[in-house]
């Protein structure tokens, strides 16, 4: 919506996604939408992981859909080592809304004590993973 101003009501919007050799779209949530993935070119890894935390992948090929389900933690990834894929995602909402968990836990002012508590590890460990995600 915000770079279609038409669509403003219109609960519909799309995107062109192109994924360089070995690249991932990581693992985010649309919270207003579930997302309709197309490819148009190449191959690529797709899953999400239910409320159940059960994960549910797949390899696409050019002309293959998948859909991702509202909410639901999901990505993408060309394992593809040569060759670039694109594809094209529909959503059902003008305003999908993309929350990047990585983005959002580790470029965030959680405080790192907090996060280390929660995965488990030590604050060490939760810097060096911030500090990868700088630049």
């Amino acid at each position: 919506m915000e770079q279609f101003p038409a669509l403003n009501g219109l609960s519909v919007s799309y995107a062109v996604l192109i994924y360089p050799s070995g690249s991932v779209n990581p693992v985010h949530t649309h919270p207003r939408s579930a997302e309709l993935l197309f490819l148009v070119q190449g191959s690529l890894d797709v899953g999400f992981v239910d409320t159940k935390n059960k994960l549910y992948t797949q390899t696409l090929q050019t002309g293959d859909i998948f859909v991702f389900p509202k909410g639901l933690v999901h990505f993408q990834y060309n394992a593809d080592a040569k060759n670039p894929a694109i594809a094209i995602s529909a959503f059902g909402s003008a305003n999908a809304g993309t929350v990047s968990l990585p983005n959002t836990l580790f470029n965030s002012t959680i405080d790192d004590s907090a996060l280390a508590l929660s995965f488990k590890t030590d604050v060490a460990t939760i810097q060096k993973l911030k500090s990868g995600l700088k630049g």
